[in-house]
């Protein structure tokens, strides 16, 4: 790739985690339960919609965001207390506007469906407040960023899988570990206080393996790089010019191994389609069910890496950097269509015309949206696409088209070749 050139695979994948959101959400009635009272015939297509969309999970945007963070960091190396406060500021900033939005936002809602003053007094109980401010659970898509930013702070410990790639294993531990901690948990502190706090320990501890996987994938993309270069120790930054054509191939070996297991995991998500159209309940307790889901990230991730010597659509990067505002944005946009369908269900009587409804609403009034608070300079730094409020804006780098950077670790950045050095315009957190 030539240094005027983005790592487009990272582009696309930021944007099927965005965009995957709105479906995923979109698949479930109002109260997030898979249509419930619905047939089971009528439950079957919006189900199986959601198997497809669901490979993409917000763990998606964590090992995207730790990748890039990792990358940055070779880059420009910080102290851990630089780091974490750039973090915090370009996290957690946006992430209290949206915060305070939502909890007035959400009344819309509470008043349609009838539980508006029950709201209105959790507005008033700090307790609330602290829910919503440190487990993001002002809504349901809230809880990313601040599970992102706890993770932010174990980043030492994946520059260690950068160098030991093996270590991204680890993954494997910490999914079978919160499997079984989530079933203690939740079948001892159901209904008390602390179970949201318990939860949110379990997962900031168990998240660790995404950022040893993240980790690993940056050690084996400069290995694939370090192995084209003549002359090169593998595993070490070439002295000699990357072959992007013997990089590109050193990855692709791994792709039947790796689409292999995605057919795989793909055919237990379907064996947990089948107990929720036919249980009207999503199957928790599914243990098979439950791999697949916290798996697909990692081997979706994994099989783009392998194909980022490919050629992508240029119009991804175009695209992209909007993907964190469309993940932000899109509850606006799917409240207004439940209260639009609860108002008047003959629009859409069948569960997947309920989601067509959702979809067709979110997608294009969030796109809208979000481009346009791409546009306004005083609003941009909310979805990422511009500097925060009070600090001076950098100057932009010549080969990056659109809004400014500045923002959550999630925009890659104009990059050369695998193992080569980032050109200094390359921004990244």
């Amino acid at each position: 790739m030539a240094q005027s050139e983005r790592f487009v695979w990272l582009d696309a994948l930021r944007l099927i985690a965005g965009v995957s959101m709105i479906g995923l959400h979109a698949t479930a009635d109002a109260m997030g339960r898979p249509f419930a009272d619905a047939a089971v015939s009528e439950r079957v297509a919006p189900m199986l919609l959601r198997a497809v969309i669901y490979v993409a999970r917000t763990e998606l945007f964590i090992i995207i965001a730790l990748f890039l963070l990792l990358m940055g960091l070779d880059r420009r190396p910080r102290s851990y207390g630089r780091v974490v406060a750039e973090q915090a500021r370009r996290l957690l900033v946006p992430f209290l506007f949206w915060t305070l939005f939502y909890a007035l936002y959400n009344l819309l809602k509470a008043d349609a469906f009838g539980y508006g003053d029950a709201l209105r007094a959790q507005l008033a109980d700090p307790a609330a407040w602290a829910r919503w401010l440190l487990l993001g659970g002002v809504k349901y898509h809230m809880h990313f960023i601040p599970t992102l930013f706890l993770l932010v702070l174990a980043y030492p410990l994946y520059r260690l899988a950068v160098v030991h790639p093996a270590l991204g294993l680890a993954v494997l531990g910490t999914l079978a570990l919160k499997r079984e901690l989530d079933l203690f948990v939740y079948s001892t502190f159901w209904g008390t206080e602390a179970l949201p706090w318990i939860v949110r320990g379990v997962k900031g501890l168990t998240y660790v393996g995404y950022g040893m996987a993240a980790g690993a994938f940056l050690g084996l993309w400069r290995r694939s790089a370090a192995g084209s270069a003549p002359g090169s120790v593998r595993g070490e930054a070439p002295d000699a010019p990357v072959d992007p054509v013997r990089a590109a191939r050193a990855r692709e070996v791994w792709l039947p191994l790796l689409l292999f297991a995605g057919a795989a995991l793909f055919l237990a998500k379907l064996a947990a389609t089948w107990l929720t159209v036919t249980r009207g309940e999503w199957p928790h307790g599914f243990a098979v069910g439950y791999w697949a889901d916290y798996l697909m990230p990692v081997v979706l991730f994994a099989v783009c890496l392998c194909l980022a010597g490919r050629r992508w659509p240029k119009a991804i990067s175009r695209m992209a950097p909007y993907a964190f505002g469309i993940y932000l944005c899109h509850p606006i946009f799917l409240d207004l269509a439940e209260i639009v369908l609860f108002r008047a269900p003959e629009l859409a009587p069948s569960p997947i015309g309920q989601v067509g409804v959702k979809i067709t609403l979110a997608l294009a009034g969030t796109s809208g949206l979000v481009w346009l608070l791409g546009r306004c300079p005083p609003l941009a730094w909310t979805i990422g696409l511009g500097p925060l409020p009070g600090l001076r804006r950098r100057s932009a780098s010549p080969n990056l088209k659109g809004p400014s950077r500045e923002g959550p670790s999630l925009a890659p950045p104009n990059a050369p070749a695998p193992g080569a050095p980032l050109p200094a315009s390359a921004r990244l957190a």
